[in-house]
């Protein structure tokens, strides 16, 4: 059982649910990154999300795109996310999960990237372009390192593909709370319940939830209904728009969570 599982069943006896703020690698820059993982931590993040950057990131808005640019730019590759993540390992022990697209992964070469992923400490893997009927050497390579494979359900997801995503997950299953891109506006319905329920009834595998949550409003009541609340494109904006106001955002976010 990996650090993602252990955290999920402990948060579960307290009576919790789990914060998972996501942040874009190399944004600003690699340094600031790492200290942003240690805020993140301190401000009571249970488990992080780590995005690398990627020069065509099709599944997120504006915010989190102009942040891969940037670290693009500044030469972030993703070997150099997984040399932040071994650092970052000699400071903390909190969970950490990549969100990649497959490209730099095939390129890196899927086994290399496994090995290197688990050896610098990375928890999780979460490759929105990579379904999961696609994704059997990625699962295979995985599992034996106790590397999580994090797969997505949206509002429009089939029982088939909710049963599929249910096999393949480890760690936790995503659920994206709207048909569009990170940053969208989010609308919570008895949609979001019944597909929560719906995915619950073919797994006992913890669901987080991400994709619009922004307000501690938002927070508070997306973790009624899950195990977990993602929130990304606020925090990214955060940083670059009001930094000084960013750990009381956080604060706020862990709370209501």
């Amino acid at each position: 059982m990996g650090r993602i599982e252990s955290l999920f069943n402990e948060l579960k006896v307290r009576g919790r649910k789990a914060f998972i703020p996501y942040i874009m690698t190399g944004y600003p820059s690699l340094k600031k990154t790492e200290e942003l993982v240690l805020l993140l931590e301190d401000c009571g993040a249970d488990v992080i999300e780590l995005g690398v950057p990627f020069t065509d990131p099709l599944a997120d808005g504006p915010t989190i795109q102009a942040a891969a640019e940037r670290a693009v730019r500044r030469g972030v590759t993703l070997r150099k996310v997984l040399g932040a993540v071994g650092r970052l390992r000699r400071k903390t022990s909190v969970p950490i999960v990549l969100m990649t697209y497959f490209n730099p992964v095939f390129k890196y070469g899927l086994e290399s990237f496994v090995d290197d992923a688990s050896g610098a400490g990375v928890d999780g893997l979460i490759v929105p372009d990579l379904p999961p009927d696609e994704a059997g050497d990625l699962i295979r390579l995985a599992r034996p390192r106790d590397l999580s494979t994090v797969f997505l359900l949206a509002p429009t997801s089939t029982d088939e593909r909710i049963r599929l995503v249910s096999r393949a997950s480890t760690g936790f299953i995503y659920y994206v709370s709207l048909t569009g891109i990170t940053g969208a506006a989010l609308t919570i319905d008895g949609v979001m319940e019944r597909m929560i329920r719906k995915i619950r009834t073919a797994s006992a595998k913890p669901v987080a939830v991400g994709f619009g949550v922004k307000s501690p409003e938002d927070a508070r009541a997306v973790a009624e209904i899950s195990d977990g609340v993602i929130v990304g494109s606020s925090i990214v904006r955060m940083i670059s728009d009001n930094y000084r106001g960013l750990e009381r955002y956080l604060t706020s976010l862990r709370r209501a969570i």
